[in-house]
């Protein structure tokens, strides 16, 4: 080794060109072989602090191998150890994400022999078999791959996370029930999802589980079987969009809906009316618990069922990851540190508001407060705060629940939603003495939402008085970052998408970026989404107008002179940063 030259990460593939900060951590291994030669050069090297050394040295000892270590304890990332393999033993790197898996060519070695092996068959193109492994190193892996199949192997090297993803795919549609432990809170054990019922049979029940399974991969947050005239349709709402995922034999449908019944604990004898129920499950494939509503529907061709995934083990994103920007993350911060007064947050259903107040929540959550919500489900668990859920059926509804909760010496209290005249009275009253409120509220944008409140039965004067801000939002979905395409969009293409004049002017000659499709995004374009907001402070005009019962339209002029901007604004904003595209904008402000 050069004594003159330091190694670094960049030369060896275990960082990304763009990331400095992994030159500070370790570097070659690829002029290593020995799992203790490796170690002695990272300690002369002194390129792991001696705590991070210690750790990887107990892992091969466990028997790890170095870069396993590397990646479990976070030093190096899987897919710069997967870049350095593919250099060290002259493979092709694969992107399994991008390329996609054959499952014509996954289903040709058996699922055990993969797993051990911890490789997956991506392509079969004649005689020869092309398989991803995580280790090409591993000899015994190898020859059992070999000794597995008929075919020619060809070899590449790709990530162990991508690896392990698509076995878990694998595993969903082989037995998928096995990743699945229903967990039933009213009792001291659990029910695995594969128990017998008495009614459904094994590959319905495998079947069901591979379903919901596939959801919770997918992030999806609903879950629709919808019985048509000659099948049972199954669509997910992934990003706030619907697509249908499975097409089902329509004398299946009994057998899904009565599985789900039990399940949900719902009466499977009765199908004329609406039920609802819920099932709690441990995803310990995905590492997640899930908190699944279910809701049945009595339609002409049959029961529609339609599950509500929770995941309680998320955690609330901070109002930067919201996607606010600075200027209005710094007033929103301004509202909600005062000790007084309501911030309501309004949309339509599914548009983030209740993770807004997460997030809110999250900003002011410290020990000197006392923090109490009251929600409609609980969708996310915080730390330190009291978290009430509604429960109409033993009498505990928003109003009641507020009412007590007032009693409870709250400093702030979160009030899941606003569904009715009394439940927004009781709001308003308690921003007025002593508490600050969050709220949501169902309206357009944010200068309806002091007009609303009046047709509620709340007086003008006390909206004035009590309101600090009202943060309207929708949900965009997120380009995929991995192929959106930059365009220069003409005057027509804007017009065409509903933007308005003054709007295609100001963006004239601006590089935009749209959606294409690949792999990763499921050929959708779009993977995640980010909010568009609306912020309005009251002033004292504001204030004046609302006790005046001023119209909608007054409201916005007034609001609009003193900085709040339209939801196009922050919208077209974000459209020019590449986050999302004109289209998908329209879509959610149409």
């Amino acid at each position: 080794m050069d004594a003159h030259r330091a190694p670094t990460l960049r030369t060896i593939g275990l960082a990304d060109s763009d990331d400095p900060a992994g030159h500070r951590q370790l570097s070659t291994l690829a002029v290593t072989e020995t799992a203790e030669l490796v170690l002695e050069v990272l300690e002369r090297a002194e390129l792991l602090e001696r705590e991070q050394l210690a750790l990887v040295r107990e892992r091969t000892a466990e028997g790890s191998s170095v870069t396993q270590a590397l990646i479990d304890e976070g030093i190096a990332p899987a897919d710069g150890v997967a870049r350095m393999l593919a250099a060290r033993h002259h493979l092709p790197l694969v992107d399994l994400a991008a390329v996609g898996v054959s499952l014509e060519a996954a289903q040709t070695i058996p699922l055990p022999t993969l797993e051990r092996a911890l490789a997956v068959p991506y392509a079969l193109e004649e005689d020869v078999l092309k398989v991803a492994v995580a280790d090409p190193g591993d000899l015994h892996a190898i020859d059992a791959l070999r000794l597995a199949t008929r075919h020619q192997l060809e070899l590449g090297v790709a990530s162990r996370e991508d690896i392990a993803t698509e076995l878990r795919r694998l595993m969903r549609t082989a037995e998928a029930s096995e990743s699945f432990v229903a967990v039933d809170e009213d009792a001291d054990e659990g029910d695995d999802l594969e128990a017998d019922d008495g009614i459904s049979d094994g590959p319905l029940v495998r079947l069901v589980n591979a379903i919901i399974f596939q959801a919770a991969e997918e992030n999806a947050s609903d879950v629709h079987f919808e019985p048509q005239e000659d099948s049972l349709v199954i669509r997910f709402r992934v990003d706030g969009v619907l697509r249908e995922v499975q097409r089902l034999p329509k004398k299946m449908a009994a057998g899904v809906t009565t599985r789900l019944k039990v399940l949900a604990k719902l009466d499977i004898a009765e199908r004329r009316k609406p039920q609802d129920g819920r099932i709690s499950l441990s995803a310990t494939a995905v590492g997640r618990m899930l908190d699944i509503r279910v809701a049945t529907l009595p339609t002409v061709e049959g029961e529609k069922v339609v599950m509500r995934l929770l995941d309680k083990s998320r955690r609330p994103p901070t109002l930067t990851e919201l996607g606010l920007s600075e200027a209005m993350r710094e007033q929103l911060e301004q509202v909600v540190r005062r000790p007084t007064g309501a911030l309501l947050v309004t949309g339509p259903t599914g548009s983030g508001k209740s993770t807004t107040l997460y997030g809110c929540l999250a900003q002011i959550n410290r020990p000197e407060i006392n923090i109490i919500t009251v929600e409609d489900p609980v969708e996310y668990r915080l730390a330190g705060v009291n978290q009430v859920q509604i429960n109409v059926r033993a009498g505990l509804t928003f109003a009641s629940a507020l009412r007590s909760i007032l009693r409870s010496d709250p400093d702030v209290v979160m009030v899941g939603e606003i569904r009715d005249v009394e439940t927004a009275k009781i709001s308003i009253e308690a921003a007025l003495t002593g508490h600050f409120v969050l709220s949501t509220l169902h309206t357009n944008d944010a200068p309806s939402t002091i007009t609303r409140l009046g047709e509620m039965g709340v007086e003008p004067f006390l909206t004035g008085a009590a309101v600090s801000a009202v943060l309207a939002q929708r949900l965009a979905r997120k380009l995929c970052t991995h192929c959106c395409e930059a365009y220069q969009p003409t005057e027509a293409d804007l017009l065409e998408a509903r933007v308005s004049h003054d709007v295609v002017q100001a963006y004239d000659g601006i590089v935009f970026y749209r959606k294409r499709g690949c792999p990763r995004c499921n050929h959708t374009g779009y993977s995640g989404r980010i909010g568009i907001f609306q912020l309005l402070r009251m002033t004292e005009e504001i204030a004046a107008l609302a006790v005046q019962h001023a119209s909608r339209d007054e409201i916005e002029r007034a609001a609009l002179k003193s900085g709040m901007r339209l939801l196009w604004d922050d919208g077209m904003e974000k459209v020019a940063a590449g986050l999302t595209s004109v289209e998908e904008l329209a879509r959610v402000l149409a």
